[in-house]
């Protein structure tokens, strides 16, 4: 068995290195099941380091041009050689309890793939913290899993069409219904796991105003998600702020 973990990166400079080291660490998971593994990182047009430091991590590293995220990661995907896909976010830090998790799910064959409950970093606002709440709720009663991990059958993942180039966000729950659809069709699972959260930054409340963020929710509501088909609409990802 092979593992891919592909992660995103738009100038990630300031963030990557400790993502790198996660996963390497969390990495033990699937080394103690007798896989090998392999970090790919997709450089979307970084204009930093992030590339550089990628590369002296000891990661395979992809180059696309155009900054879109879901674009980014179906590029790493393209070069990833692992039977199984595992997407996290260069903002995040994987735990060896969750790719353990991961690994079981992918040795009891009964899975197709999924995702993780989110956690944010230690000093996050209450009110950050009860938002990541509902949202992880919602994830595992809908089956919609975060943008920051997705764990995948490579196969099932390229039949499906990958992430796609229609969305500039939440192109994740886009991709999760068409594999949940999948599953189905193979009488095979796509499970949230829970009992090791992923921890993720909670940067963009740091870089964007609470109005900010607002505004960009209530587009999305407005609008039934089709804001996010236009770069523009998703300032908070695609502005450049680091």
């Amino acid at each position: 068995m092979r593992v891919s973990v592909v992660i995103p990166a738009f100038n990630e400079e300031k963030l990557l290195p400790a993502t790198l080291a996660a996963v390497g660490a969390a990495a033990e998971a699937f080394r103690a099941r007798g896989w090998s593994w392999e970090c790919v990182v997709c450089d979307n047009n970084s204009t930093d380091r992030t590339a550089d430091l990628a590369r002296a991590a000891g990661a395979t590293v992809v180059f696309e041009p155009v900054n879109q995220i879901g674009r980014a990661r179906d590029a790493g995907a393209r070069v990833a050689t692992g039977e199984w896909l595992v997407f996290i976010d260069a903002d995040s830090l994987p735990g060896r309890e969750l790719f353990a998790d991961i690994a079981e799910r992918i040795a009891a064959g009964r899975h197709l793939g999924g995702g993780s409950t989110v956690e944010l970093e230690p000093g996050t606002p209450r009110y950050a913290r009860f938002f990541c709440g509902g949202w992880n709720l919602w994830s595992r009663l809908a089956g919609w899993a975060a943008g920051s991990c997705v764990w995948v059958e490579a196969a099932a993942f390229r039949a499906v069409g990958g992430f796609g180039t229609d969305y500039y966000a939440g192109e994740e729950v886009f991709l999760s219904r068409r594999l949940k659809a999948l599953a189905r069709t193979r009488r095979l699972r796509f499970t949230i796991l829970a009992r090791h959260p992923l921890r993720t930054s909670s940067r963009k409340l740091k870089l964007y105003t609470l109005r900010e963020t607002a505004r960009f929710l209530l587009r999305m509501l407005f609008t039934a998600g089709r804001a996010a088909k236009r770069p523009e609409s998703c300032e908070l990802w695609y502005d450049g702020r680091r």
